[in-house]
């Protein structure tokens, strides 16, 4: 066995137990109500989920097995002369629940590097797509087109033990993510510059370092694609994207299934384009303004203006947390240091600056605060990749490392089917009490 995978064994043979105890055991124990508002409101908030790989803490933001991201970009280790850690170690960390040392982490790149050769029929599927097509849409078919290659399907109809499914499974995954930087970056030459052509995959580099390779950017666009694949892994297992792979898996379909189900939903604009739309926005500000970023009081009174018009400050705000978004602040960090004269990080800074207070005085959003969103997409223009609609595909690299831990370690404890129950509304509303009027006779 690998090192990763043979460690990964031990950790499911210890944590099995527990599962097992607390169905037969406490199985009938209350755990949460819900709230009419809640089967109304796409079920927010229940706790009908289990997600060992992340959590999301309101005040804390995203922890990766307990650890919060300044912990785990502070304590993963990193490329020589690197900012970011290896994108290879938060997967030896998701799915183990330990730190890695660098030893473990090359073993297991060089592991993945192995696994990163992609079918031609891959390519043929992806080079079928016209050139408006949009890179959501080939991102996804040329997953599901991988499908063919699942190691699952091929030890599920030999009779494998259920006991064993995680096996193949692990397989699949690690296969499927050292293969979506390449899918991703033929995607982005094929669209956007097929004149520079796709580079093929560097045998020395790093997942994150190659991605920038085959992208054709320099230093520190290596850092960049560590940083927003490590930051975007996961975000608890409730979210459109990593509920649908965990849905889609519940029934056994493979990981391809589900990874390529992971990618539609992320392409929703209520989920992945989020960012897109921050950024369409400060070009707008920065249409009326120009590259001076205004005095205070004007930026005050622009944004009064948009939410007195009825509109939001993309970019702000989030259904759980109730401070600044972690993985806005390791973005920042970087802007500050990389490119604190970027007039649109200028105005991202000032903006971070006066939004905040202007929220908490308006009174209506339960967290006034900056999210991922509005920072990420400054940080891609930045350094070139400028095609709004490519920015949900580096969203989807690194979600499936989330999305694909949780469905090593769903097989892995026995995890059923996913079948929650839907009413009527005339059920809905008899539950709560209300009451029918009479029908009207003629």
């Amino acid at each position: 066995m690998k090192c990763l995978k043979e460690k990964l064994y031990k950790k499911i043979e210890q944590h099995r137990p527990r599962t097992k105890r607390l169905a037969k055991e406490y199985g009938d124990v209350v755990v949460d109500q819900v709230k009419a508002g809640q089967i109304i409101g796409g079920m927010r908030g229940i706790k009908c989920l289990i997600s060992d790989i992340s959590y999301l803490d309101p005040y804390e933001g995203i922890r990766y097995r307990g650890y919060t991201l300044p912990e785990v970009f502070k304590l993963l280790p990193k490329p020589e002369g690197a900012e970011m850690p290896y994108v290879e170690g938060l997967y030896y960390l998701l799915l183990t629940g330990d730190i890695p040392s660098k030893e473990q982490v090359e073993a297991l790149i060089m592991d993945m590097n192995n696994r990163r050769i992609i079918p031609k029929y891959v390519w043929d599927v992806i080079d079928s797509f016209p050139s408006e097509s949009h890179p959501m849409a080939i991102l996804s078919a040329a997953v599901m087109s991988l499908e063919r290659e699942s190691l699952f399907n091929v030890k599920y109809r030999q009779g494998i033990s259920k006991m064993d499914y995680w096996d193949p499974t692990y397989e699949d995954a690690t296969n499927l993510l050292a293969k979506m930087p390449l899918i991703g970056a033929y995607i982005y030459n094929k669209l956007y510059n097929p004149e520079g052509g796709h580079r093929y995959p560097d045998p020395t580099l790093d997942l994150g370092a190659n991605f920038a390779y085959m992208m054709g950017k320099d230093k520190p666009y290596d850092d960049v694609s560590r940083m927003y694949f490590i930051i975007h892994a996961d975000h608890e297992a409730g979210n459109v994207s990593a509920h649908t792979g965990h849905l889609i898996a519940s029934s056994l379909s493979d990981v391809y299934y589900a990874v390529s189900g992971m990618i539609n939903g992320l392409a929703g604009p209520l989920h992945g384009l989020a960012n897109q739309e921050v950024l369409r926005w400060l070009q707008g500000l920065m249409e009326k303004f120009g590259d001076n970023v205004p005095g205070e009081e004007e930026l005050k009174k622009y944004v009064w203006d948009t939410l007195n018009s009825g509109q939001v400050i993309p970019g702000y705000g989030h259904a759980v947390l109730r401070k600044t978004d972690p993985r806005y602040m390791v973005q920042r960090e970087f802007c500050l240091t990389h490119l604190p004269d970027d007039p649109i990080f200028k105005y991202v800074d000032a903006l971070y600056k006066v939004v905040p207070d202007i929220l908490k005085e308006q009174g209506k959003a339960k967290n006034p605060w900056p999210n991922v969103d509005a920072q990420s997409g400054v940080v891609q223009w930045h350094y070139g990749v400028r095609e709004f609609d490519f920015y949900t595909v580096l969203f989807s690299i690194g979600r499936a490392i989330g999305v694909l831990s949780n469905i090593i370690w769903d097989r892995a404890l026995g995890y059923p089917i996913e079948r929650p129950k839907s009413i009527t509304t005339d059920m809905l509303e008899e539950m709560v009490g209300i009451r029918k009027e009479e029908p009207e006779h003629a």
